[in-house]
């Protein structure tokens, strides 16, 4: 097969070539290792490559596949991992100056589910610090750059599995998602990100933020790729406490089925802020499309109890992450990152009462948005209210107002960290200077087959996941 744009072949496309025998692992491989030597200077989306380990992996793909042991649409197919994943013998950062040379003796859970399908690794990516952020400004190992724009931040703190995917510098990433991680990126960079039910995926090998909030989730070009990178990683793990034991269906057997009847709920109201002209336009013409493939459109709802989420996801949050972090806070304060130290200095100082108390929210809040959810197949609202910020901007105008970043650009997705429930990022079209827009879904827990469904189902009538960044 001619190696040209192999790099922006979806896993689906990639995997039928490689299971034909038209496509050699070895090619597609290097192919992505070529990609990674001349765009990765530019978008800083890699910490760690693993070349020399990619390639025999690679061949040793091939050696199976040609031996007629093929396993699947991951044998073979390269990835990356976000760089808080335990890779043995491979360094794993955590995007941090404390972890900078920790060499993990065995691979986390997924990272282990994805080796055994056949998966080529292709190494670890950028990241806030200690995913503790949503910029991917990192003092340590610099900013990773959104690959349409390169003075934009990718989001974060899954910021490098973002742009790497975006710019075809790996056929697909793993994220982590805790107040929004895999979804902010999703979006700012013009891919899809899915964050599964709390317990859906083992966080087992995983570096934590918040251990009770801590999703895992796939990162791709298409909705298809998501499911079929969904489908290797869930499923039950005895030795993590989180982990929930619910059966886990085929994400792909009902994907091309259309969704005519399937209801969604848009959320509207006092929570939705203002948004930029052309991302309402984005997410009315996306509404449309739904319509149109026979969604029975419900606009708008409002669930005021939302709001509540914000304060106890954050309380949350930061008093589970400074609890973790006390020893090296005492011992090593000057080796964080100046606004990742701020924000575990305000978690070592939430009183107990105020973690119960959140704690409390999150339990309320779960049980009312289920209620909510009854009605809806899923709910529908916007990922962003603007496109990616500058990086270094820390203040953004939405709608006439002033706002911290931080606070504009996780409002939308820090209530489905809080209550567990799956939630995916889909790309709908670009701000009027040319920026990535999505739109987020959500449904109820172990609903994930669903929003695929509908991503798929949008994608299929769209154009906007073939769109291509023009980092080169």
């Amino acid at each position: 097969m001619p190696n040209t744009d192999l790099h922006y072949l979806s896993v689906a496309e990639a995997a039928a070539e490689i299971a034909a025998k038209r496509l050699s692992p070895v090619e597609l491989t290097q192919a992505y290792l070529d990609r990674i030597a001349a765009i990765n200077p530019v978008i800083n989306a890699y910490i760690t490559v693993t070349a020399d380990s990619a390639l025999a992996q690679a061949k040793q793909a091939e050696v199976e596949i040609a031996r007629g042991e093929y396993k699947g649409p991951f044998h073979g197919m390269p990835i990356a991992l976000k760089d808080l994943f335990d890779t043995k013998g491979i360094r794993t950062t955590g995007g941090s100056k404390i972890m900078a040379d920790h060499v993990p003796s065995e691979d986390g859970v997924v990272v282990s589910r994805l080796a055994e399908a056949g998966a080529v690794l292709l190494g670890k990516l950028n990241m806030h610090e200690f995913a503790f952020g949503i910029t991917n400004v990192n003092p340590h190992y610099g900013s990773a750059r959104n690959a349409w724009n390169t003075d934009r931040i990718t989001g974060g703190s899954s910021g490098g599995s973002g742009t790497a995917t975006a710019a075809g510098l790996c056929a697909a990433a793993l994220g982590s998602d805790t107040g929004g991680s895999i979804r902010i990126p999703a979006c700012f960079c013009g891919i899809v990100g899915l964050k599964p039910t709390y317990g859906r995926v083992s966080k087992r090998g995983v570096l934590p933020l918040s251990m009770s909030l801590d999703h895992v989730g796939p990162m791709t070009r298409t909705a298809e790729d998501a499911a079929l990178m969904l489908q290797i990683i869930a499923g039950h793990d005895a030795q993590d406490l989180g982990s929930t034991d619910v059966a886990v269906p085929s994400y792909t057997t009902d994907l091309g089925k259309g969704i005519k009847g399937m209801r969604i709920g848009v959320l509207r109201g006092s929570y939705v802020l203002p948004m930029d002209a052309d991302i309402e336009r984005a997410l009315a013409d996306s509404i449309k499309a739904l319509k149109d493939l026979g969604a029975i459109v419900n606009d708008p709802v409002e669930l005021p109890y939302i709001e509540d989420t914000l304060p106890a996801n954050i309380t949350i949050i930061s008093s589970e992450a400074a609890t973790f972090h006390q020893a090296n806070m005492d011992e090593r304060p000057g080796d964080y990152g100046e606004d990742v130290f701020g924000r575990l200095s305000i978690g070592r100082d939430h009183p107990a009462t105020a973690y119960i108390a959140a704690r409390n929210t999150q339990r309320r809040v779960r049980e009312q948005l289920l209620d909510s959810l009854a009605d809806f197949d899923a709910l529908m609202m916007p990922m962003m209210p603007l496109g990616a910020p500058l990086i270094g901007q820390t203040d953004v105008s939405v709608g006439g107002k002033t706002l911290d970043v931080r606070a504009a650009v996780t409002r939308y997705t820090q209530p489905f960290n809080l209550t567990g429930f799956p939630a995916i990022s889909i790309p709908c079209g670009f701000t009027d200077d040319g920026l990535p827009i999505g739109f987020q879904l959500a449904a109820k827990p172990f609903e994930e087959a669903s929003l695929l469904r509908l991503a798929h189902a949008y994608e299929r009538v769209t154009e906007w996941s073939k769109q291509r960044p023009p980092v080169e």
